[in-house]
């Protein structure tokens, strides 16, 4: 009894995952559809727990209002917080101010500086990232948590396994960054040999506003503007 119990609450999970693919769909479609309107932009992260009194978020802010004035929109995960200062910085500097904002039960929820046409929301973390990693000519990354630190590393795992082009990858606050970027190259690199070399040159690490915008200028009057894939 119990096991044709287990069988029929596994088939009802079954037909509910199969009726899920069309949400997820219909999310990819409405990024796709939207991001790919908005020209070349890049991406801030960052705890969505930086408050508007620390000098990250101000530092954010500063940092997207010069994207802004070299000719990028902003990007950033719509929430409170470092997104909250980079959309602020990119919406004051007259600039593109794009918000992907996740249903989540704390922490998160819409910031007033995104542009009323380029917010857009997403039940699915997965389908989110894509359009992070499509439609961003690089990642500014600032302080943050667990969800920063995923970002990070799904760029650079893809950089690093060529599924996407190469993009700037920046670090923000060598204070912050220091620590885990030596882990790196002390533990994967020389003791355990489990990444390459080259694989430390795909991020750099940065203190200033004028040190990312170098960062993305040098690259892109190399490299093309395009979608990563």
């Amino acid at each position: 009894m119990k096991t044709h119990n287990r069988n029929k609450a596994w088939n009802e999970i079954k037909t509910n995952d199969s009726w899920a693919i069309f949400k997820i769909m219909g999310e990819f479609v409405n990024g796709y559809e939207k991001l790919s309107q908005i020209g070349p932009c890049v991406s801030i992260f960052g705890s969505a727990r930086t408050k508007p009194d620390m000098k990250y978020y101000k530092l954010a802010e500063k940092v997207a209002k010069k994207i802004v004035d070299h000719g990028y929109g902003v990007i950033t995960g719509g929430g409170p917080g470092i997104m909250e200062a980079g959309n602020k910085g990119a919406h004051l500097a007259g600039g593109t101010s794009v918000g992907l904002n996740i249903e989540l039960p704390f922490e998160q929820h819409d910031n007033p500086y995104i542009d009323n046409d380029k917010s857009l929301d997403f039940d699915y973390f997965f389908v989110r990232k894509v359009m992070f990693v499509k439609y961003s000519q690089g990642f500014v990354v600032m302080p943050g948590g667990f969800g920063t630190l995923d970002e990070l590393f799904e760029a650079i795992t893809l950089i690093q396994t060529h599924k996407i082009d190469k993009f700037p990858i920046i670090l923000v606050g060598s204070e912050f960054w220091s620590g885990l970027v030596d882990w790196i190259k002390s533990t994967l690199l020389d003791n355990f040999e489990n990444i390459s070399a080259a694989d430390i040159d795909l991020v750099q690490v940065v203190d200033t506003e004028d040190e990312v915008i170098e960062i993305l200028d040098q690259f892109y009057g190399e490299y093309n503007l395009s979608p990563n894939f």
